[in-house]
């Protein structure tokens, strides 16, 4: 069956000839753009090009301009001009513009579960909620129009957070690829935090140790994995009561396997590369770089390996079988701890002051039990084996244990990294600037926990859902990383210009019944924002009206 519908604008002149055919249930639509002219007395056509592959919003505007042909100069000032206030764009368009700039957007596909990915990660960015708040953010952005997204609701977005897991190595592994071509780095960062979980649905949550401080928690243990300059390259994520030690066999296979490197120098912090993990490594050809204890310093100490003179260099360096020590004391950890320490002790003398007072003034009081509380608490302040309190009848007194305040003392701020690089590869120096390098992988985890990203708490509960919660957070965390070196130079935070930038919405332009959407030039801050991150907003945008709404309403009490 075929319709064919021509619009003649006028007799004898150029017009728009449209015409729609279904065959298999499918519709197909032929645009032409046709002129009419009298040849012998007679009206005839001719095809002066073909329009099919025209979009509807352009053939919107041919059909516009044919309309006001005579007048095209006043085109603007028509009075069927109806002006609106549009989506919010801003903020949208920046993203976009970056993520394709990192690769993120080509890493993630063209197709439909790649772009509803691609909006979580900037829904993450933009509002650091749920499924449901990312789909009322799309509502508002013009997230449907700028990523051709059909309409989706909550439950579409915890779908593809299985498809980003299940997909997730291969996400991975174009992105390295597109960072580092045929020069992948030599060292990689890695280290290990939890993150505690509300409820006890979630599949991997397990009591561990916690480093949230939430007592009664249940909680993940997430595995970071960065390259030489703090960009993260995998994430992995564990049981909660999982040790450090145990996810590192993850990281090495991702480096062995995806990312098909050799020659890798593994930096991870101390108490993490153990004698089995360190075995892995060695396997792999791999070296390593991590820190030791300060019991193993001090075992080290004891048999005269070490010299306590050695820590007061700026850097002191000792090989033992083929094993490298690089050896340093920090002058400003010395001071923290010692204030530290000399804080705790006010606090128990204070205590002690007030336990004397009430014995003094209370005679049928018992001693004995204050002394005890005052035991606790010097326990509690964990200096209960250098600080002593002791009772001589009604008489509460501190003393200093001497020896056990000079064992105390004797190591602070002295730290001892251990490494089997060799020395013609690497002097002490590097190695020790390359453990310090750590710090970025703990900035990357500050953001993605208590900062900008806010992994915590997680509301998912199956494991494909929380390992893709975990992955978005990841690419989120890669656009936050490059916004802030943009951004640098401006009084912003990367959370505070998003917001700025969504202020920029669109302006929806109907014509005599054809609408379009002018974005508007941007002004002050937003046009600083713009241009730091090398971002030009685009003059128009198309105008799908795609609804996306909620399955689950708001409360209407």
């Amino acid at each position: 069956m075929t319709i064919r519908i021509v619009l003649f604008i006028n007799v004898l002149t150029m017009y728009l000839d449209a015409a729609y055919s279904t065959q298999g249930g499918k519709t197909y639509r032929r645009y032409l753009l046709r002129e009419s002219y009298r040849h012998e007395g007679k009206v005839k056509h001719r095809t002066i090009a073909n329009l099919s592959h025209c979009s509807e919003a352009e053939i919107a505007a041919i059909k516009l301009a044919l309309r006001h042909k005579g007048d095209l100069a006043q085109l603007g000032s028509v009075q069927e001009l109806n002006p609106q206030q549009g989506a919010r764009i801003g903020a949208v368009c920046c993203l976009l513009a970056v993520a394709q700039r990192l690769g993120l957007a080509q890493a993630l596909g063209s197709q439909r579960p790649g772009k509803l990915a691609l909006w979580q990660v900037f829904a993450r960015l933009m509002d650091q909620g749920s499924r449901l708040s990312a789909v009322r953010l799309a509502e508002s952005h013009a997230a449907s129009d700028l990523l051709g997204l059909a309409p989706f609701n909550e439950e579409h977005l915890y779908q593809n957070l299985a498809w980003l897991a299940q997909h997730q190595e291969a996400i991975e592994q174009r992105l390295f690829r597109r960072r580092y071509g045929a020069a992948a780095p030599q060292l990689f960062l890695y280290d290990v935090t939890s993150s505690y979980l509300e409820g006890v649905n979630n599949v991997l949550a397990a009591f561990g140790y916690n480093r949230d401080g939430k007592k009664g928690k249940q909680q993940l243990v997430i595995g970071l994995l960065t390259g030489p300059e703090g960009a993260p390259v995998a994430v992995r994520v564990f049981a909660g009561n999982t040790q450090d030690p145990k996810t590192v066999s993850e990281q090495i296979r991702t480096l062995a396997q995806g990312f098909g490197v050799c020659k890798v120098t593994l930096v991870g912090d101390r108490g993490m590369l153990k004698l089995p993990q360190l075995q892995a490594l060695k396997e792999h050809e791999f070296h390593y770089i991590t820190a030791i204890t300060k019991a193993q310093i001090r075992q080290l100490l004891k048999t005269g390996a070490f010299q306590m003179h050695l820590f007061e260099s700026e850097l002191a360096e000792v090989v033992i079988d083929n094993t490298r020590y690089i050896l340093r004391r920090n002058p400003q950890r010395v001071s923290e701890l010692a204030d530290n320490r000399q804080n705790k002790l006010s606090a128990l003398k204070l205590r002690l002051s007030d336990k004397q007072r009430y014995l003094d003034e209370h005679p049928r009081a018992n001693p004995e039990i204050a002394r005890d509380r005052l035991v606790d608490y010097a326990r509690l302040l964990k200096i209960d084996q250098w600080a002593k309190v002791t009772l001589s009848g009604r008489i509460l007194a501190l003393e200093i244990d001497p020896e056990a305040w000079a064992k105390e003392t004797q190591l602070d701020g002295c730290y001892v990294i251990k490494s089997d690089v060799p020395g013609e590869a690497a002097s002490a120096a590097a190695i020790h600037q390359r453990y310090k390098d750590l710090a970025q992988v703990e900035r990357a985890f500050r953001t993605f926990k208590s900062g900008h990203l806010e992994i915590r708490p997680t509301f998912v509960q199956t494991e494909a859902s929380t390992r893709g919660h975990v992955f978005v957070v990841m690419l989120a965390y890669l656009l936050e990383r490059e916004l802030a070196h943009y951004w640098r130079h401006l009084d912003l935070t990367v959370s505070e210009a998003l917001d700025e930038l969504g202020s920029v919405r669109g302006i929806e332009l109907v014509i005599a019944n054809v609408t379009c959407q002018k974005v508007p030039q941007p002004t002050g801050i937003n046009q600083e924002l713009l241009a730091a991150a090398q971002v030009k907003l685009p003059d128009t945008l198309p105008l799908r009206k795609i609804h996306v709404a909620t399955r689950k309403k708001l409360s209407s009490s």
